[in-house]
């Protein structure tokens, strides 16, 4: 088949995408997380009497709980096909990055499945967050100085 013939193909049979009202439901996705969030510090630290900080900490770890059991019981895949990135994009989504891998490769056993495959693809972020943690960390330490 000619390139063109097939260019043409593909084009014909590929869904399109609306990518305005994707960009709308992440941004309002988006931000209902970010509301979630807050709400989730704001009663953590009235009911348990602690600081806004610390209040912080708890709700990452709830915000990861959520979305390792959300992706453990398969719903997590569906309600990012509605949501678009809205839930990829905030810590939800690299819990869920880790959980799916470590359930794809469990069979395998801890070390060579689970622990040899569950940072496939959350190793990346892992990597460049740290290595641009510390590029920003030495430019602030050389433009403020300490």
């Amino acid at each position: 088949m000619e390139k063109n013939k097939y260019k043409n193909l593909v084009a014909k049979h590929t869904p399109k995408e609306n990518i305005l009202c994707n960009g709308l439901v992440a941004f309002v996705v988006g931000g209902l997380m970010g509301v979630l969030g807050q709400g989730l510090i704001d009663i953590y630290s009235y009911f348990f009497n602690i600081s806004t900080s610390d209040a912080a900490m708890l709700m990452i770890v709830t915000l990861v709980f959520l979305g390792c059991f959300l992706t453990c019981l398969g719903f997590f895949d569906k309600l990012v096909h509605f949501t678009r990135c809205g839930l990829i994009l905030p810590i939800t989504g690299f819990a869920h990055a880790m959980m799916s891998a470590a359930l794809e490769y469990r069979k395998e056993g801890f070390i060579t499945g689970i622990g040899a495959n569950m940072f496939k693809l959350a190793g990346s972020v892992i990597i460049f967050g740290v290595v641009s943690a510390y590029v920003f960390g030495l430019l602030r330490l050389i433009i403020i100085g300490g």
